[in-house]
């Protein structure tokens, strides 16, 4: 980073590393719980957002600045999060991750026992896909917190992945109380769990394997309490007697809860002051109705595709989310068909604020590789302060503050500098792209 005397004010105070930071998924929740964070990021575009959002963020290698940029982290961080990039672990991937969790478990354990690093890494490579590797990064990180001088272990960690992680976060969780071989007695408090984001208020479906580990004093980690109502993904295959068992109009501690709808999200951030949510275009009338085709097979068979009215919560949103149909009724699909979700419309349904700045290129993947913030919102709030984000938390979530291109400019200066160490070729941008570069 350079010119630390002039960009120090914004890192001042930070307390959280989110690691595979990305566009921004648990640095906006953090924003709104009220704590300072900074990310670490690899991809260009993803950075150009970070810093139009305002969002403080070193352009590198996760890997690389722990190898050799450690001491460039502020030393009032004591909060490590983020998520390993999934694609190797999800249903949606090739599956080489999910193939190698046993194999992946046992790196983990050479990791604490103290092998060497060097062994591990070339053993690593022989996975198939790199991104299996990442996985192992936020231990290595509190490791290396551990083994340097001047620094002290994290006094929290959150992790989130895919729900076929599960198993290595009850691995991490297992040896981070356990405080034995590198972690050199540092014993935490450890829960993992599995978590829908809509009974957290998202509007879409997705299932996220998360962990929280905290140092002992603040009593033990209570479990994550859910807002709101499961969807019932089976809904059509039920019973009318089954059906009423899943009602959303029933009552979980006393208060009334219901997932929110694609239809209900959008209408509600349209309404918000200068909203790039266009509602109009998806009305019939004075109401919101459509639905959308999935461009993901359904049941096993990749041409049997998934649909969700509008009064639905959506599927999980992916960076191939543009390439879902969306039409105005069920018997004319050519006819009647709308265009696809905008990139603001996207980003509401991964309860991104209405306004929130999406910059460089390849958005649409930007806004699916994100953690919801709204769950994000939960897990810190719970993992931090032991509590829920109270309403007025989340109901400020919606709209995100304007960020001045001065501030804009001087994060990218502090992310990128002369760009020496951001990540090779990373900002070389094609003659096809170059009119579309921020």
């Amino acid at each position: 980073m350079n010119n630390p005397g002039t960009h120090a004010h914004h890192l001042d105070d930070v307390r959280i590393l989110d690691l595979f930071a990305g566009p921004g998924g648990l640095d906006v929740a953090a924003h709104f719980l009220g704590f300072k964070s900074l990310g670490i990021e690899w991809d260009r575009n993803a950075c150009e957002t970070r810093y139009a959002a305002g969002l403080p963020t070193i352009h590198a290698d996760v890997s690389v600045m722990r190898e050799t940029r450690f001491d460039e982290i502020p030393k009032s961080v004591d909060v490590l999060a983020g998520g390993p990039p999934c694609q190797s672990f999800s249903v949606a991937g090739n599956g080489a991750g999910r193939r190698a969790l046993d194999t992946v478990e046992k790196f983990i354990h050479r990791l604490v026992d103290g092998e060497g690093e060097a062994g591990i890494d070339e053993d690593l490579h022989s996975l198939g896909d790199p991104r299996t590797a990442l996985v192992l990064e936020p231990l290595r990180w509190l490791i290396k917190a551990i083994e340097t001088e001047g620094r002290n272990p994290y006094k929290v960690i959150v992790l989130e992945q895919v729900p076929e992680v599960l198993p290595l976060w009850e691995v991490y969780a297992k040896l981070l109380r356990g405080g034995e071989g590198r972690l050199a007695g540092v014993k935490y408090e450890a829960e993992c769990w599995k978590l829908k984001t809509e009974q957290f208020g998202v509007p879409q479906t997705r299932t996220r394997a998360v962990l929280v580990a905290r140092l002992p004093g603040e009593g033990a980690i209570e479990p994550i309490e859910a807002t709101h109502l499961p969807f019932d993904l089976n809904r059509g295959k039920r019973s009318a007697a089954q059906a009423d068992m899943f009602s959303t109009d029933f009552t979980i501690s006393g208060v009334k809860q219901q997932w929110i709808s694609m239809a209900e999200a959008l209408d509600t951030a349209s309404k918000l002051k200068d909203s790039p949510v266009d509602a109009s275009r998806l009305r019939t009338g004075s109401e919101m109705k459509f639905f959308i085709v999935s461009n993901y097979g359904s049941g096993g068979d990749p041409k049997k595709r998934g649909r969700r009215q509008s009064s639905e919560p959506a599927f999980t949103v992916t960076g191939k989310i543009s390439r879902n149909k969306i039409y105005k009724s069920l018997d004319d699909h050519e006819a009647d068909r709308f265009h696809r979700f905008t990139i603001p419309e996207s980003g509401v349904l991964q309860s991104f604020p209405h306004n929130f700045p999406w910059s460089g290129n390849d958005q649409a993947q930007q806004v699916g590789n994100a953690v919801p913030p709204r769950l994000g919102m939960h897990v810190l709030s719970r993992a931090l302060r032991g509590d829920n984000p109270s309403d007025a938390e989340l109901t400020a979530s919606s709209t995100w503050p304007s960020v001045s291109r001065a501030t804009t400019e001087e994060l990218r200066r502090l992310g990128c500098g002369d760009q020496g160490q951001c990540p090779p070729e990373s900002h070389k941008i094609s003659p096809l792209r170059r009119k579309s570069a921020p």
